[in-house]
């Protein structure tokens, strides 16, 4: 499957995934059009239907973000930026589209196994939306299970006043999406206080130099972000960081 057709599969799978569309699709007599009894206006079910529909999709951002592995990712290499010393380079635009596509390839494996088992189904009729959207649900959720710590989950049930679950199976989205999300955030933060590590011992060295020199009036940043850069092009470090950050999802 090519990289255009996993991106297009993405969309849709995320769209099965938001509850609001498959409920408002699920007296369907086909996988788009909406039925309404009592002889409804035919003119003012279209246009329920497109509202419907674009408040679906703009739910699919959130759940790019809160669902994926995207946060790990775009915090990853931001941080990477910061710890250079370059605030604006890579520009934001660059970071976030580098950010979607590792975030489309480490989901890979999770976006066939929608696309086979709900997505495709489904535009075939083969599947009524409710079944369609629990199918679509598994793997997802088998993701985010794998990549969530347990203290992180039983926190947001606890703060939720509700009882442990018994199995993975009776795992609440409500309590997933946070918990993973935080899971997310502290590997995030792990990872990127080892890559800082390198970058803070330069900025100390050539502090010390410049001291010892007596030139105190030089600004470091001076120095060290050219010596920073350099090192991070010598060591090919783009590959190194991401090699590593994909590889703490399997």
């Amino acid at each position: 499957m090519t990289d255009t057709r996993r991106m297009a599969t993405a969309l849709l799978a995320a769209t099965l995934l938001v509850p609001g569309l498959a409920h408002a699709a699920a007296a369907a007599a086909t996988p788009f059009d909406l039925q309404f009894s009592g002889g409804a206006n035919p003119a003012m079910s279209s246009s329920l239907r497109i509202f419907l529909t674009l408040t679906a999709l703009s739910f699919i951002p959130a759940a790019l973000i809160c669902m994926t592995s995207f946060v790990r990712i775009v915090v990853v290499l931001s941080m990477i930026r910061h710890a250079i010393g370059l605030n604006e380079t890579p520009p934001n635009v660059v970071i976030i589209s580098l950010a979607m596509f590792l975030t489309l390839f480490s989901m890979a494996p999770v976006v066939d196994k929608v696309n086979a088992t709900a997505l495709q189904p489904y535009m075939a009729n083969k599947l009524q939306p409710l079944a369609a959207l629990d199918l679509a649900k598994a793997p997802v959720k088998d993701f985010m299970i794998r990549q969530t710590r347990e203290r992180d989950l039983m926190l947001m049930v606890e703060l939720a006043h509700a009882s442990p679950p018994a199995d993975a199976q009776a795992i609440s989205f409500v309590h997933l999406v946070p918990a993973f999300m935080l899971s997310e955030l502290r590997a995030a933060f792990q990872i990127g206080f080892i890559i800082y590590l390198p970058f803070l011992l330069i900025d100390l060295i050539v502090s010390s130099v410049l001291m010892a020199l007596g030139m105190m009036m030089v600004p470091p940043t001076t120095i060290s972000i050219p010596m920073k850069i350099l090192l991070f092009v010598l060591i090919d470090g783009w590959n190194l960081v991401i090699k590593a950050l994909l590889g703490t999802f399997h």
